[in-house]
């Protein structure tokens, strides 16, 4: 499974009601601003403290505002264990421009 997903192939997957979690790693503040309805908020910094609220046996997919943090959460998970993890190429910014252009970017 490759590192990083594009917003058009997790959109596909939903599509045809794949199941993904999705968590956001951006800070509380990006959330208010913009966030992907159902996702899972566990900010970046949060992660290793949280690691139990994820199923290494989910396919996981990881965003931040432009996909380099969620890059750096994908890579350690990935070293804990959790190969079903990807990243959201592009972020929620690339999901805004591709996917759904009423989240605002920012």
């Amino acid at each position: 499974m490759d590192y990083e997903i594009s917003t058009k192939e997790v959109r596909d997957r939903q599509e045809r009601r794949e199941e993904l979690v999705m968590v956001d790693v951006r800070e509380p503040w990006e959330r208010q601003t913009a966030s992907i309805q159902g996702s899972l908020h566990i900010p970046m910094s949060d992660v290793p403290a949280r690691i139990q609220e994820l199923d290494p046996d989910q396919h996981i997919v990881i965003y931040c505002h432009h996909g380099m943090r969620s890059l750096s959460v994908t890579d350690w998970l990935r070293k804990q264990g959790y190969e079903k993890v990807q990243s959201m190429a592009g972020g929620i910014d690339r999901w805004s421009q591709e996917i759904d252009p009423k989240i605002p970017r920012y």
